[in-house]
């Protein structure tokens, strides 16, 4: 599916320069830099859950608890 991205000339020079030290193109950058703005969200996400979880129950393990568990 083909998409059209604006620039402007110093958005533009910036992007093609980021994209000739790096070794990509310039699609390839953009789908990167999108997933992984996606991924970024999910996990910003999943670690507020987390706190949320962990403020409600606040339960901890030693760490020589967690050693001893995982034989380290």
């Amino acid at each position: 599916m083909p998409y059209s991205v604006r620039f402007t000339p110093e958005e533009e020079r910036l992007v093609k320069s980021y994209c000739a030290v790096h070794g990509r193109s310039i699609f390839d950058a953009l789908r990167r830099a999108i997933l992984e703005d996606i991924e970024d969200e999910f996990d910003i996400a999943e670690a507020e859950e987390a706190i949320k979880k962990f403020e409600a129950d606040p339960v901890t393990i030693p760490w020589e608890r967690v050693k001893k568990d995982l034989d380290l």
